[in-house]
């Protein structure tokens, strides 16, 4: 395959799918992968429509497909939006299911990747079985992170190797984007490496 692919440095499984369903990738999307599969903290400023939360989303995807044997969340998904489901049906269930549908037509194993959602309205009860069996993603909200950082759940929080944060717009000038990125400092203080950044602006 061509060096200059943009979807070379992704596995066989989430090529087949992105292929099935897409025409080809956007620009912000060519961008985005070239930098993000270098290690690179990103920022990723398009327009809505333009792919960029999937571009974020399925590199996380494809990265935890290729180590079924990890323990403990390792992609962490903040949002100052309450009114994730949307972009969450959209960019990660829809690929989710995709490459499991993929991978099952060729006679592979399909990867096992949990998600959970922590927000203002996760019940106590959630919350402790998020504690129990930490999801491979987390989506959640900046308070939301802050509470976890300041209790029991910061443990769950120390195998974190990416972070996405979305609609840096909305809140980088703002009193909670100075919070938000106070708890993005505490949270390299628990992990072994600092985590990798990856930031979504319109």
């Amino acid at each position: 395959m061509a060096p200059t692919d943009p979807m070379a440095r992704f596995s066989d499984l989430t090529r087949e799918w992105f292929a099935a369903a897409f025409t080809s990738p956007t620009p912000a999307q060519e961008q985005a992968w070239q930098a993000i599969a270098d290690g690179h903290n990103t920022l990723v400023i398009a327009p809505t429509g333009s792919g960029k939360t999937l571009a974020a989303f399925l590199w996380a995807i494809d990265q935890l497909a290729q180590e079924p044997d990890g323990k403990g969340t390792r992609v962490l998904y903040v949002s100052p939006l309450k009114a994730l489901a949307v972009d969450v049906e959209r960019n990660l269930s829809t690929p989710l299911t995709g490459i499991t549908r993929v991978a099952e037509r060729l006679g592979q194993a399909a990867p096992q990747i949990t998600v959970g959602v922590r927000s203002g309205d996760t019940s106590p009860a959630q919350r402790r079985q998020l504690i129990a069996t930490p999801p491979d993603i987390l989506i959640t909200t900046p308070e939301s992170l802050f509470l976890m950082l300041t209790s029991a759940a910061r443990e769950t929080l120390a195998t974190v190797r990416t972070v996405i944060v979305d609609e840096v717009h909305a809140v980088a000038a703002t009193k909670r984007g100075a919070h938000l990125a106070l708890s993005l400092e505490r949270l390299d203080q628990l992990t072994a490496a600092p985590a990798q950044r990856i930031g979504l602006s319109a």
